[in-house]
């Protein structure tokens, strides 16, 4: 199911890169209120966990669907993520 695999991998690279601009913020903001730039990337770690629990969950009865949810979801928490970012 390389859909499956791809949907994980984008989950990962997604949010792998949104904690990685957090960090190169940090460093080049090093005045800058760090907690804000930690709470950004404790909620992309929360996100990461609910993300691939639910593409996990082999219990839906439409996976197709349900996947699809699932890739609008992370759409749509990860556009929340990066405009906290912005707003940092």
């Amino acid at each position: 199911m390389a859909n499956i695999r791809d949907l994980k991998k984008d989950i990962n690279f997604v949010l792998g890169d949104i904690i990685d601009a957090v960090y190169v913020w940090e460093a080049l903001n090093p005045e800058g209120d760090a907690a804000k730039g930690e709470a950004v990337i404790d909620d992309a770690i929360a996100t990461f966990d609910t993300l691939i629990e639910k593409v996990n969950d082999r219990k839906v009865e439409n996976r197709k669907k349900h996947l699809g949810a699932v890739r609008a979801e992370l759409e749509e928490k990860a556009t929340g993520l990066v405009d906290r970012i912005n707003n940092l």
